[in-house]
């Protein structure tokens, strides 16, 4: 059984969250300038977009106002807060590495080590990363980890991000221009 005021509000909250098609993060009641605020952290596949956001916002609220939630928050007055993770939160399940697959992380593992590298790909047990060459230079090795050895790992931000995405975005852009009908009327005119 939930014991912590905490864990009370998020068996409240994880129902609405999951018929929303979201995972339920985190949610965290803490007292800010002798006011209550509730952090409520929202994240999917993809991202959750403001709507999803604004939408359970309200239906989070209609469950804390109503009966069940007076008997978990009480009668208090209290900010509800409801946002998805920052770029700093820790990589501590699997769907949190699923959903970070090309991005860059830096892992510390249990042995004091660091490693950092783009993940390939992950599943229940471990991720794949594709760990850069040293200074630049020769070939980029392949690491398993098996998450029972990563004691802390964030997702790295990248302000000149080269890779897949930018590929992909760039064939995209590539496609709609060849695809355009005003190619055709030039050649006409000519």
């Amino acid at each position: 059984m939930s014991t912590t005021l905490n864990d009370r509000l998020q068996v409240l909250l994880e129902p609405l969250a999951s018929e929303a098609g979201v995972d339920l993060e985190e949610v965290t009641l803490t007292k800010v300038g002798g006011r209550r605020v509730l952090d409520v952290v929202l994240d999917a596949d993809g991202g959750v977009d403001l709507d999803t956001v604004a939408e359970l916002s309200r239906a989070f609220g209609a469950a804390l106002d109503g009966p069940d939630g007076t008997a978990v928050l009480g009668d208090g007055e209290y900010r509800l807060e409801v946002g998805s993770p920052g770029v700093d939160r820790l990589l501590t399940l699997p769907r949190h590495w699923r959903r970070a697959r090309t991005r860059l992380v830096k892992a510390q593992l249990g042995t004091g080590a660091e490693v950092t590298g783009r993940v390939l790909e992950s599943d229940e047990d471990g991720v794949l990363l594709e760990i850069p060459p040293v200074k630049g230079r020769g070939r980029a090795t392949e690491r398993r980890l098996p998450f029972a050895d990563v004691a802390k790992a964030r997702v790295q931000i990248e302000f000149n991000r080269k890779g897949l995405d930018e590929d992909a975005e760039i064939e995209d852009a590539e496609t709609e221009v060849d695809g355009d009908d005003s190619d055709e009327a030039l050649s006409d005119e000519a």
